[in-house]
């Protein structure tokens, strides 16, 4: 599990896009103990902190910044060394990228889309390093998965990109994947399948949380739902898929102890 601040190649920072974000942050605050402090220069955003130190930012949909339609949901940044280098690798491993943008003195950002069409951006710090979060603590950030439509594709593209050690694990009806970073695993890969729907590539966000049965009671009684049932997994630990009022799709879990 994550802690301190992230390493190059290693998940640093979430974006929250929300329509209504008075009440998306008074939900995240119920549900995962949300604390919010605000960015300087912009009304129209909040960084989020787990106790008190940051993991991302929470930002509305009507925002200057975002493009008109853009859904509700949880972007996902991974930690860079260069921004300039990365374009240039990202467009020869079939995806594509956008010219980087400096963010203040904080940093450079770059938004990405995969060769299967899921988003991911990457940050180059300069004066904001991201999250340094203990990513076992309610509230937290702890494990980001990738759905696509071409796992032999994404496999090659994300290990070539971040250097990543790929691992197949066989489960009831298909094949996941494990990403590892050395030898510490950073991200997941579920292929989608017609069985799953018409559900689009895209990165998933996975909350740590003290008590899973809880928390997906108190998500529908906090106007959410609840859009996978509770279950086990096998090694890993309970979780569900979880949805706010604003239709931001999530994962909650807590971890069984290793053993």
């Amino acid at each position: 599990m994550a802690t301190g601040i992230r390493k190059t190649g290693e998940f640093c920072w979430i974006n929250m896009l929300t329509a209504q974000p008075p009440q998306a942050r008074e939900f995240f605050s119920e549900l995962l103990g949300w604390t919010y402090t605000d960015v300087p220069g912009m009304d129209f955003g909040n960084i989020i902190q787990v106790n008190g130190h940051n993991i991302g930012g929470l930002w509305d949909l009507e925002g200057p910044m975002t493009p008109p339609g853009t859904p509700p949901a949880i972007g996902v940044v991974v930690k860079i060394d260069s921004a300039d280098a990365m374009v240039k690798k990202v467009t020869a491993l079939g995806g594509t990228a956008n010219p980087p943008m400096d963010i203040m003195e904080n940093g450079r950002m770059v938004g990405c889309v995969d060769p299967n069409g899921a988003a991911i951006d990457l940050w180059e710090p300069k004066n904001q390093p991201g999250m340094d979060a203990d990513s076992t603590q309610h509230g937290a950030p702890s494990w980001f998965e990738t759905l696509t439509t071409d796992a032999a594709r994404a496999r090659e593209f994300y290990s070539e990109l971040f250097d990543w050690t790929s691992k197949e694990q066989q489960m009831p009806g298909f094949k996941y994947t494990t990403f590892s970073l050395g030898s510490e695993p950073v991200a997941g890969m579920f292929p989608l399948t017609p069985e799953t729907g018409e559900t689009p590539p895209h990165w998933a966000t996975y909350f740590t949380v003290d008590d899973p049965d809880k928390t997906a009671q108190r998500v529908t009684e906090l106007g959410g739902s609840v859009f996978m049932p509770l279950m086990d997994i096998e090694g890993v630990g309970r979780m569900a898929g979880v949805s706010s009022p604003q239709g931001v799709m999530f994962y909650v879990i807590k971890y069984f102890p290793m053993t």
